[in-house]
């Protein structure tokens, strides 16, 4: 059957970049990334089959395939590099070259997928029945779900087009504001409020009720507690408090959230993360065992089987060592030969467990940020002991960081779409080019998308508030003696320790903290709504259709906002007549106001119900 095609390959790197950009510009605006794999391989299917009348499963896996790597490395890359524009802005830093993070996504993309391939075998098959890799069945089930792919596509891309003109209307032509909010009467320093945006409403229907519960309830905690608690107190202190420039009194509750509740939440978010980690070190030491177990039994198996073939170990060792060899030695990536073995022991350490570990939780659960988190801090320490640190010192812990986060992101994504391929009869060798072509095609793309959303808005403002980046960012300045409002961080902590204690999710809980209640209330409506659906007594196939009715047409919102949002930043630097172009085509004035939002938040909500309640089930 046809598999590695130049149709497969071609429409795989528009959906590698695609959803990368696009996943860039949510993930930097709400801290959550969508899978690609089973948008890509329905819109694969929309296309082969549906439009081009070939039937192929196996070109549509490929497809996938080659998307979804687009999408990790993206993920990866916005979770930490971001910091360097950041410390462009505050201490002055020259602003990271392009060149500079197009060879960080690649080295990180690269050595991912090299660093899992000899792990195929040992995880995806001789695993197989054990590893249940959750995500990676449910794509291998679309696409033997094939004959309706047509259907699937056109609600994906219905999705993507309805995502696309909302937010045009409100980002672009300014026709209603994106972002309502009400202060609460009588409760001085509270306030509720909204960004009506198609991915956000998309975002809670994926992630369910629980979590977008406990963003929410994160949320409160900030907004309707701590703003006007200290709002209050404030009142009786004329004094400057750090880190704010100005007293409590003359600040609003925007002020008290961007000076004090961000890094509380930062705290809440460190500590959940390193929590998550920490929790599963005995099933990653574990993990790491019977993965290098399982390497040693099949490593000197051959089979002509077509199913068993896999890329050279040897020339994937090779391409590992030559990496490593250009980190050390050259200034691209300046975290000198120090910095290169770390990425080496932490690469090959974390590769290993991410992509065992998805197989057992699923991706949305593996650890990717904790890992982070404790690679920058033994970096840093190891840094700052050799004498490596300053402003060179900041930059090469987070550079380290970087390309770990990437590794680890890549790893996982790479198994689970081995599993994919592995259930519907693909050629392990063939799927492992793809990602490597996914990978390449991404990191190529990535650096302009972030240089471009920097020149656009700015990482850490309103509208870019890159929570994960900032987050790594205050980690490697606290180590490398960074002034910190340490009390604000510990206050987040000890939140942390309450939410773990309640048995609450911390991360999403901390999330909601962190980031302004305006992002997790529509989130809570996409979550609510999935809810009931998921208590309607149906039968359970039909239930699941009507539930991957209403993914299919989140992801088309989330990605056709994201990639508005692209366009958006592309006409904001583009110069008109002493203005933008984005200046220009914003003649909408706001003229609906709030109200006007909100009746069109609920009429998209509104076809969410109908794509995901009363979606057409395929006898």
């Amino acid at each position: 059957m046809p598999e590695f095609t130049p149709t497969a390959i071609i429409i795989g790197i528009i959906m590698a970049i695609v959803f990368g950009a696009a996943n860039a510009y949510i993930g930097l605006r709400v801290g959550m990334t969508i899978s690609a794999s089973i948008p890509a391989a329905v819109i694969s299917m929309g296309i082969i089959r549906g439009i081009m009348k070939r039937e192929s499963i196996l070109e549509n896996n490929m497809v996938q395939t080659i998307g979804s790597a687009g999408e990790s490395l993206a993920a990866g890359a916005i979770f930490t590099m971001p910091a360097l524009f950041i410390w462009s802005q505050e201490l002055g830093m020259a602003e990271p070259s392009l060149i500079r993070i197009v060879i960080i996504a690649l080295a990180g993309g690269i050595l991912g997928a090299l660093l899992m391939l000899p792990l195929r075998k040992a995880l995806i098959e001789n695993e197989h029945g054990v590893l249940p890799y959750p995500e990676g069945t449910a794509c291998a089930e679309v696409l033997i779900a094939g004959e309706t792919g047509g259907a699937k596509a056109e609600t994906v891309f219905k999705g993507l087009g309805i995502g696309s003109v909302f937010k045009f209307i409100t980002d672009g032509i300014k026709l209603f504001p994106s972002e309502i909010e009400w202060a609460l009467p009588g409760y001085k320093g509270a306030a509720i409020g909204m960004d009506t945006l198609p991915a956000l409403l998309g975002v809670g229907f994926i992630v369910g009720p629980q979590i977008s519960a406990y963003m929410l309830s994160g949320a409160v905690l900030g907004w309707l507690v701590l703003i006007p608690l200290i709002t209050h107190l404030g009142q009786y202190i004329p004094d400057i408090i750090y880190p704010a420039a100005v007293p409590l009194s003359e600040l609003d509750y925007w002020g008290i959230w961007g000076n004090y509740i961000r890094y509380i939440g930062a705290g809440a978010v460190a500590f959940g993360g390193i929590l998550s980690l920490v929790k599963s070190l005995p099933l990653i030491f574990r993990t790491f065992k019977e993965a290098l177990g399982g390497l040693k039994s099949t490593a000197g198996s051959t089979s002509t089987l077509r199913t068993d073939e896999d890329m050279s170990i040897k020339g994937a060792l090779i391409g590992v060592v030559a990496i490593v060899i250009f980190i050390g030695a050259t200034d691209f990536i300046p975290v000198g030969i120090p910095g290169a073995l770390i990425i080496a022991i932490f690469g090959f350490f974390f590769a290993t467990v991410s992509a065992r570990l998805v197989g057992l939780v699923g991706s949305s659960n593996n650890p990717v940020s904790g890992m982070t988190i404790a690679t920058l801090l033994i970096t840093s320490i190891i840094f700052k002991a050799i004498g490596f640190d300053g402003e060179e010192g900041m930059i090469g812990a987070l550079a380290v960081g970087s390309v770990i986060c990437i590794i680890a992101a890549m790893a996982g994504d790479m198994s689970q779409d081995l599993k994919t391929g592995f259930l519907v009869g693909a050629t392990p060798r063939k799927q492992q080019y793809g990602e490597l072509i996914g990978a390449i095609a991404s990191g190529l793309v990535i650096g302009l998308v972030l240089l471009l959303l920097n020149k656009a808005w700015g990482f850490g403002s309103q509208e870019l508030p890159a929570p994960q980046a900032t987050l790594m960012k205050l980690v490697i300045e606290g180590v490398m003696g960074g002034n910190l409002p340490w009390a604000l961080v510990f206050t987040g902590v000890g939140i942390g320790i309450v939410v773990e204690l309640l048995g609450i999710q911390i991360l999403p809980f901390a999330v909601g903290l962190y980031l302004p209640i305006h992002l997790s209330t529509p989130i809570m409506v996409g979550g609510i709504i999935r809810g009931i659906l998921e208590k309607r007594k149906e039968e359970e196939g039909i239930l699941k259709e009507k539930i991957e009715g209403g993914v299919l047409f989140s992801s088309g919102l989330i990605a056709g906002e994201g990639l508005i949002g692209i366009l958006l930043a592309i006409l904001a630097i583009i110069p008109a007549g002493g203005a933008t172009v984005a200046d220009k085509i914003a003649f909408g004035n706001n003229v609906l106001g709030q109200w006007g939002s909100l009746a069109f938040f609920a009429g998209l909500a509104y076809l969410l119900i109908k794509k995901s309640f009363f979606a057409k089930v395929e006898e």
